[in-house]
């Protein structure tokens, strides 16, 4: 066995959607499943039990019980072949769902929950944890594309590091092609020096362009020689990059982008990139935090 996926579930819709994405990616990897429920009602002394009125199959251990149970089953239809265990830890589900991570190679949650608001795009549990996991959070909102490729934001900085690691693997376990895609606007873009001192500090037409061009291969560079069977496509955009890339999300299996980008303040634990993806893309993020387990 490789590892442990953990994959939170609540009964909702979307959780149980994240537990098929997770069995499948606890198959790719050869690792265990682990489902995991944060019951928070012990914490607040609720009674968990059937109501002396109500049925004797009642109450909130009974259903917390069933909506596990329906979970593993969901997981084991999904992938007969993985390990698939279950806990249920007294908590709510932020605090919960980050401890879990620390053992954890990926985290899977649903983008909505059964608390979400009317209108919420995207659930609390989902943003928080994409801030605050210790492995990559993986955040199903639509089903992913079979065929399409994984698309990797690229900003060209050392926290994003992880984040192009993390997308060449999971293109090798899927045998799919990888999007690298990256943006730039000539107010973000570094300028380059002149090649003659002599000139004035000023950028030649089509000088920038080129400059993204090399910052792409370099953040790429040496990925190409482990992960040979990989097909990789550089894709460098003038634009914005939450646009380019929720729109290469319509056609992705995969998107995987960094917590912050060279852009973030410091202090700031996810980016507005990331937040926009977490509420707009088309298929399942990834979000991998800069320095992993190490934070």
């Amino acid at each position: 066995m490789g590892g442990l996926v953990v994959v939170g579930v609540d009964g909702s819709a979307s959780s149980l959607a994240a537990v098929e994405v997770a069995a499948r990616e606890a198959r790719l990897r050869g690792a265990g499943l682990r489902v995991v429920h944060a019951f928070v009602w012990p914490a607040m002394h609720v009674p968990l039990g059937p109501s002396p009125l109500g049925p004797s199959e009642g109450g909130l251990q009974k259903m917390v019980d069933r909506l596990v149970a329906e979970a593993v089953e969901r997981a084991r239809a999904e992938a007969p072949d993985v390990d698939v265990s279950h806990v249920v830890v007294t908590g709510e589900p932020l605090t919960v769902l980050e401890a879990q991570s620390r053992a954890a190679e990926l985290v899977v949650v649903g983008s909505r929950g059964m608390g979400g608001f009317v209108g919420l795009l995207v659930g609390s549990t989902a943003v928080h944890l994409a801030a605050h996991g210790r492995c990559p959070v993986l955040v199903v909102r639509e089903q992913p594309h079979a065929d399409g490729p994984i698309v990797l934001g690229v900003d060209g900085s050392a926290a994003g590091q992880e984040a192009v690691d993390f997308a060449f693997a999971e293109a090798a376990l899927r045998d799919a092609s990888l999007m690298a895609l990256h943006t730039w606007t000539t107010w973000n873009a570094p300028m380059p020096a002149p090649q003659d001192p002599s000139e004035p500090y000023a950028n030649p037409p089509g000088a920038l362009a080129e400059e993204e061009e090399r910052l792409l291969a370099e953040a790429l560079a040496g990925r190409q020689e482990r992960y040979p069977g990989v097909v990789v496509e550089h894709r460098v955009v003038h634009g914005r990059t939450r646009e380019a890339l929720i729109e290469a999300s319509r056609s992705a299996q995969l998107v995987v982008v960094g917590a912050r980008g060279r852009g973030g303040f410091a202090g700031l634990l996810l980016g507005s990139v990331s937040q926009a993806l977490l509420h707009h893309a088309h298929c399942p993020i990834v979000v991998v935090r800069g320095a992993g387990k190490h934070h």
